[in-house]
């Protein structure tokens, strides 16, 4: 059992509802200012929970992320598909004071780009989105409600980074709306990131040397531990590890959690420098993992900073 109270907050997962903020919290993230990370590198910083919002065929789901195909779904592991739209979600999250989260595309259909826009509006300013975000599209998602931007796929050719490509992004949007996802898989020792719904390993590592070249680019990094995301199986605590170390900027991790008790081991294997993004372990979204209890946790987090 987890070490830290269980909440009692009267948190509802049922439906949109009035969050209590406590007042020693203090909001981190002003959508006026949106080059203003949720988490500063700069500042002494405590680890926080950054809500999700995947949408597949114009629905939210949960996905295994190594289960996606461009040519083909028969392979397709879907954990869970909701019967409520995005912005129900990120109404939720708006409610109890959650900037930072994102939301990711798995499919350029219209559908999905239709349910996407309506969940950024919802929670305008304060979420980020990425699926087939390219610089020809990028002002629309801005003005559409993204605070950031997230990219992979489109700065990698052939197995290869793109530099080329990084710098028409970072002028295209600027270096503090871009969040880079890192996704990796372990191979041959080291963690490689993942692009074209990670079916495709590059050849980038995920080390000190390209976590620092990279972060002279971006405001953030997202990485998905792919090897146990969407498992619940627990997670990858040497990549997060290995973020905390070496990492120059704010990082979020997915991948794995299936209880409290990893949530915790995130924040202590991330010295606080990790933040943590929980999908298919939520009850929200069919998982063990009470939501509830993920916010009473974010919240004593941030107000113990």
């Amino acid at each position: 059992m987890s070490s830290f109270l269980r909440p009692h907050c009267g948190i509802s997962c049922s439906r949109p509802h009035k969050s209590r903020q406590p007042r020693s919290v203090v909001r981190c993230f002003d959508p006026q200012n949106p080059v203003t990370s949720v988490n500063d590198a700069s500042v002494n910083k405590t680890c926080s929970f950054r809500p999700c919002i995947d949408i597949h065929k114009g629905q939210v789901k949960q996905i295994v992320g190594s289960s996606l195909s461009a040519s083909s779904s028969d392979n397709l592991v879907t954990n869970f598909t909701s019967d409520q739209p995005a912005e129900y979600y990120a109404s939720l999250y708006k409610q109890d004071d959650l900037p930072g989260g994102h939301i990711i595309m798995l499919g350029a259909d219209d559908e999905s780009r239709a349910a996407a826009k309506k969940g950024l509006l919802a929670y305008n300013g304060y979420m980020q989105i990425g699926g087939g975000v390219n610089p020809d599209n990028a002002a629309e998602w801005l003005d559409s409600g993204a605070s950031h931007l997230i990219v992979t796929s489109y700065i990698f050719q052939d197995g290869e980074l793109n530099e080329d490509r990084l710098k028409e992004l970072v002028n295209a949007v600027g270096r503090d709306r871009l969040v880079l996802d890192l996704s990796c898989k372990r191979h041959d020792g080291k963690y490689h990131v993942a692009t074209d719904r990670w079916q495709k390993l590059s050849s980038l590592a995920v080390d000190g040397q390209s976590l620092t070249k990279l972060g002279q680019s971006c405001a953030e990094f997202l990485v998905h531990g792919i090897d146990v995301e969407g498992k619940q199986s627990g997670i990858d605590e040497e990549l997060v590890e290995l973020l905390a170390e070496q990492s120059p900027i704010p990082v979020t991790y997915a991948g794995g959690v299936s209880s409290m008790d990893d949530i915790e081991l995130i924040n202590r294997a991330g010295q606080g420098r990790v933040d943590v993004t929980i999908g298919s372990a939520l009850d929200l979204f069919g998982g063990p993992v009470s939501y509830a209890e993920v916010v009473f946790w974010h919240l004593q987090q941030r107000s113990s900073s």
